[in-house]
């Protein structure tokens, strides 16, 4: 488990820096470990963790997709264009409501993300090992536990979003959707990571 060093007094060292610096540093270098174990199969993490986040689904709004991942609308549909300029995702209008567009991973994306679980897990299995598994173990709860204090990158979807209850799902806590989303990326177990088979 990764430790507080004491300080000379023998106290716990308080925090110093940039909280926000210190994140983004950790985030880039175990990015890094993710990307060079799917080089081989022509994608990035964040590629892989869309692919998963659709699979199983039929099809999902964007808008709900966005919501799942955190993520605002202009930065999902950048993230989207090189899958659905590969193939392994597509976007087609909702039979129900043509103004709603619905993402589904595409049979091409379901044997691109199986042939790359592999590289994941290798990835996955270098990250447990270098921190340890009661390291990881108490950083995902760390993790968890701090997300639902800030606020959602949404931005605007805030005020709309801030009256309804937070709910403990898919292993996090969040603010329920406004009809059920069931990803089989999230449902909490010990082998999720931000990623997750």
């Amino acid at each position: 488990m990764v430790q507080m060093k004491p300080s000379a007094t023998g106290k716990p060292a308080g925090a110093g820096g940039c909280t926000c610096f210190k994140l983004r540093r950790l985030t880039r270098r175990v990015t890094a470990v993710y990307d060079r174990a799917l080089s081989e199969t022509g994608m990035r993490v964040t590629q892989y963790s869309l692919l998963a986040h659709l699979r199983g689904m039929r099809g999902m709004a964007m808008s709900e997709l966005a919501e799942m991942l955190d993520m605002d609308r202009t930065t999902l549909t950048r993230n989207l264009r090189p899958l659905i300029e590969a193939g392994w995702i597509a976007v087609e209008p909702s039979a129900e409501d043509t103004r709603i567009r619905l993402v589904h991973i595409t049979p091409s994306g379901e044997t691109r993300w199986q042939a790359a679980r592999v590289c994941w897990r290798q990835a996955q299995h270098e990250v447990d090992s270098t921190i340890g598994s009661a390291g990881v173990a108490e950083l995902h709860r760390m993790l968890d536990s701090c997300v639902p204090l800030f606020r959602a990158a949404g931005g605007a979807e805030w005020a709309s979003r801030r009256r309804r209850p937070l709910a403990y799902r898919f292993g996090r806590w969040c603010w329920p959707p406004r009809r059920s989303v069931r990803s089989p990326w999230e449902h909490g177990s010990r082998s999720a990571c931000s990623c997750r088979p």
